[in-house]
C-alpha cells in the first residue's frame, strides 16, 4: 500500500533551515547549486514502484534537468531545477507516496541488500524490515531530529550493507534472527521485532546527541562507549521487559527458504559471517544493564566484515546494470521502467554503488539494457569508478572531474573502488578504502589511498 500523499506546505526553494545546521537537502529544504537547484529524494532501501519512478522521470523533465542523479546512499537527486518549483515538486512526490512524511523526508535514510530475496545469498528477506523501519521511523516524533546524514542499514546476512558502516545496522543471522547494532553495540532478537528496535536505537542516540556539548549527527561523533550505548539501548521501552508483547511469530530460515528468499546456511556462507566461528549469544544484561525481555536473545558485539571487491549487488548473471556516474538519462529510464513493467514485482532498486536491480529480469533482457548507455558486465571498470559532480554543476569544484574519470576510466585500480573528487570535501565519496583523486586549485590532481572515517552522499 502506498502511503498517503503530504498536505502539508512546502518551503519554496532556498528555505532556511531552523533545525540543527544540518545541510543536507532534501525534497523539501532545497539546495542551491551552480545548475540550478537541487532535490534529494529519499528512497529507503532504493526501492520503486515502476509508478513512483516513471513519476520521478516526470518531474525531472519538467523542472529540472531532465536527467535522476543516483547517491552513494541509493536516493536520487532532482538537478537544475527553476526557482519557485517547491510546492509543484512536494505535491508530485506526495502524490506518488514518495513523502508520507514532511517531517520524516530527510531521515529516511536506508539502505538494503538489493539482492535480498532474489538470488540465494542472504540468510533472511530484508524487505519486511524496511517496510516495518520506515513506517516506525515516520511513527515517531523523536526520529525527525536525526540529522539527514545519519543512516540506516538492512543486511540480509551477506555483508554488502554492513561494510558501509551504517549508524543503526539490522543484519540477518543463519537462525532466521537479526542483530540489531547502534554503532558498536547491540541485541539479537527475532526477525519481527529487528524494525521496532532499530528505531528505538534511533531514538535512543537521539536523546545522546541532545545530551552532547557540540553538533552530533553520527553516532561516531558520541562522545560513549559501546558499553554505555548498550546500558541506553537496554533501558528504552521496546527493550524493557515489563509490558513486553509476545513475541511476533519468528521467521526462520526454512520458513524463508520455503519462501525462496534464502538458502540452507550450510550451503553458502555469506561473506561478514564465520559460520566455523558463529557469534556467540551473551545475556550480560541481567547484571550491569538490566534485564531483557523475553523475545531478546542477548546482546551482541559488532564483527569486523572484510572488504570484498564484488560488493552490492556482486559478478555472475544478475539482474543489475551500472550506471556511469549515478546519472541516467530519460532513454535509460525509460528502458529500466518499461523492462520491470512487464514483470511481475513491477519494481526498481537503486543500489549504495550507483547501479539498479531489475527484480525478475533475464540476462538477455539486461543485456539489452546495455544498448542505451548502461553498463551489464560486471566486470567493467564502470563498476569501481565514480565522482562527485564537478565542474560545471558545483562552484566549489576544480575541474570536471567526470570527464577527467572517463578518460582515465582504463587506468582504475583492479579491484579499489577509484573516486573523483572536484575538491577537498570529496561529496559522495565510499565508505569503504577507495583510491582518492582530489582536483587541487592548479589544475592538478593528488593520488592517495586513505582510511575512510565518515561518509558523505552525492
Amino acid at each position: 500500500m502506498s502511503p498517503s500523499p503530504i498536505s502539508v506546505p512546502p518551503p519554496e526553494p532556498g528555505a532556511a533551515s531552523t533545525g540543527s545546521g544540518d545541510a543536507c537537502p532534501g525534497a523539501l529544504r532545497l539546495h542551491m547549486a551552480d545548475d540550478g537547484f537541487l532535490a534529494r529524494v529519499r528512497i529507503p532501501g532504493g526501492v520503486l514502484s515502476v509508478d513512483q519512478a516513471r513519476a520521478l522521470a516526470g518531474v525531472a523533465g519538467r523542472l529540472g534537468d531532465g536527467m535522476l542523479h543516483l547517491t552513494s546512499r541509493g536516493n536520487v537527486q532532482l538537478r537544475g531545477l527553476r526557482d519557485g518549483c517547491g510546492a509543484e515538486l512536494a505535491g508530485v512526490l506526495g502524490a506518488a507516496g514518495l513523502l508520507p512524511s514532511a517531517a520524516h523526508e530527510r531521515v529516511r535514510n536506508v539502505v538494503a541488500s538489493p539482492m535480498s530475496g532474489l538470488d540465494g545469498r542472504g540468510f533472511v528477506d530484508v524487505r519486511e524490515w524496511l517496510t516495518g523501519l520506515d513506517a516506525g521511523l515516520c511513527a515517531s516524533s523523536v526520529t525527525p531530529e536525526l540529522s539527514g546524514r545519519f543512516l540506516f542499514g538492512l543486511d540480509d546476512g551477506r555483508g554488502d550493507v554492513a561494510a558501509l558502516r551504517p549508524d543503526v545496522l539490522v543484519q540477518g543471522l543463519p537462525s532466521g534472527e537479526a542483530e540489531v547494532f547502534l554503532g558498536e553495540a547491540g541485541v539479537r532478537v527475532p526477525y519481527g521485532r529487528a524494525a521496532e528496535v532499530a528505531v528505538a536505537a534511533a531514538e535512543v542516540f537521539v536523546a545522546a546527541a541532545r545530551e552532547a556539548s557540540g553538533r552530533v549527527w553520527r553516532v561516531p561523533e558520541l562522545d560513549l562507549s559501546a558499553e554505555e550505548l548498550t546500558r541506553r539501548l537496554s533501558a528504552h521501552p521496546a527493550l524493557t521487559p515489563r509490558g513486553s508483547a509476545p513475541d511476533p511469530a519468528p521467521q526462520t530460515p526454512a520458513r524463508l527458504k520455503d519462501r525462496g528468499s534464502a538458502p540452507d546456511p550450510a550451503a553458502q556462507s555469506p561473506q561478514g559471517l564465520d559460520l566455523a566461528n558463529p557469534p556467540q549469544r551473551s545475556n550480560v544484561a541481567a547484571t550491569a544493564l538490566g534485564n531483557l525481555p523475553p523475545w531478546a536473545a542477548g546482546w551482541a558485539r559488532r564483527r569486523p566484515v572484510p572488504r570484498n571487491k564484488d560488493v552490492g549487488p556482486g559478478p555472475g548473471a544478475r539482474p543489475v546494470v551500472t550506471v556511469p556516474f549515478g546519472a541516467i538519462e530519460p532513454r535509460q529510464w525509460d528502458a529500466l521502467t518499461g523492462l520491470a513493467g512487464q514483470l511481475p514485482p513491477r519494481e526498481l532498486r537503486l543500489t549504495p554503488w550507483r547501479s539498479v536491480v531489475v527484480p525478475g529480469a533475464t540476462p538477455e533482457q539486461i543485456e539489452r539494457l546495455a544498448e542505451t548507455g548502461l553498463v551489464a558486465d560486471p566486470t567493467s571498470p564502470w563498476t569501481r569508478v565514480a565522482a562527485c559532480i564537478g565542474r560545471p554543476g558545483c562552484a566549489k569544484s576544480h575541474a570536471d572531474v567526470r570527464a577527467d574519470a572517463t578518460v582515465h576510466l582504463g587506468d582504475a585500480h583492479p579491484t579499489l573502488p577509484t573516486y573523483w573528487s572536484g575538491c577537498e570535501r570529496r561529496c559522495g565519496h565510499p565508505a569503504e578504502p577507495y583510491v582518492d583523486i582530489v582536483a587541487q586549485p592548479d589544475g592538478s590532481h593528488t593520488t592517495t589511498v586513505p582510511s575512510v572515517p565518515h561518509h558523505t552522499e552525492s
